[in-house]
């Protein structure tokens, strides 16, 4: 036997039920159904639960967001680190590159500031040398001449002209010092004239020799002529026997060139010495040394 509920009893079963059961918030899900081309989408009202009264769909879509917007952030990251990589490699070599140009052109700047200050240094070191050497003058002194033989004789010159002719063998001795503390020189001379009447009766040549440093040596040298004309100059010279009757003046005349290696042949100084000496010639001092210590002049 059925009853009719009353209204009060419905509405105690809504309390009752609305006081066992808590209100519940509503939320729709979206899922999509395919049928055939078109694409519908349906709304399904599905309560579901929520302790915070808000859809839950909420924190975990903005969960998800999250973690894709991660993971994008480290592929970026994991994308990009090879580039990154590159301009590294690049930055650096090009580093390198620049600090062995560097390098390089201070190791050039050194050799050349070292070339010219050696170059300095050493253009220094021979101007001392130099300067030094240049005072060191090797001195010469004509001690004598002899006259082995003088003969005066009538000829031709070689053209045919009649002349006196004269013949001339003599030796002349001098001193040559070397002055110079720390080198040796090299000697050579001009020849050694011997003229009468500004002719050239005979000549002698110095053989080259090498004096060392703080030394010196005597020196003969051979002065000669064979008829040699005299033309009308040798009309005092003239007599019977060949020989002259009168004194004869001479002069002897010759540069003495001296040049020293004082390092090597980077500072080689010369020098000069020219030399003139007055002869009076006595016919009774054949074959005797005549002084010449005090008839010669140095320049």
């Amino acid at each position: 036997m059925h009853h009719a509920k009353t209204d009060s009893e419905v509405t105690s079963l809504d309390a009752s039920s609305t006081t066992r059961s808590p209100r519940r918030a509503v939320y729709y899900v979206q899922s999509p159904s395919h049928d055939g081309e078109k694409t519908t989408t349906s709304l399904h009202s599905t309560p579901v639960l929520s302790p915070m009264g808000s859809p839950p769909h909420s924190h975990s879509s903005s969960s998800r967001f999250s973690g894709s917007r991660k993971i994008n952030n480290h592929h970026h990251r994991n994308h990009k680190l090879p580039w990154n990589k590159d301009i590294d490699v690049i930055e650096e070599e090009g580093l390198l590159q620049t600090e062995d140009r560097h390098r390089a052109l201070s190791r050039r700047y050194y050799f050349l500031a070292f070339v010219l200050g050696f170059f300095l240094l050493f253009s220094l070191f021979a101007l001392i040398l130099w300067g030094a050497s240049r005072p060191m003058k090797p001195n010469v002194l004509i001690k004598s001449i002899k006259f082995d033989h003088l003969r005066v004789q009538a000829g031709s010159d070689s053209t045919g002209v009649a002349t006196d002719m004269i013949t001339v063998n003599s030796t002349v001795k001098f001193t040559f010092r070397n002055t110079g503390t720390f080198f040796g020189v090299h000697v050579t001379s001009t020849p050694l004239d011997l003229s009468y009447s500004e002719i050239v009766i005979a000549t002698g040549n110095l053989k080259k020799f090498y004096q060392s440093r703080k030394s010196q040596r005597l020196v003969s040298v051979t002065v000669m002529g064979n008829k040699i004309p005299l033309y009308g100059s040798g009309a005092s010279l003239s007599s019977s026997t060949g020989m002259p009757t009168v004194p004869v003046r001479l002069k002897l005349s010759f540069v003495i060139r001296s040049r020293a290696y004082v390092l090597g042949r980077l500072v080689k100084p010369k020098y000069y010495k020219r030399v003139e000496c007055s002869i009076s010639l006595d016919p009774e001092k054949i074959n005797v040394s005549l002084s010449l210590k005090h008839s010669c002049t140095y320049d």
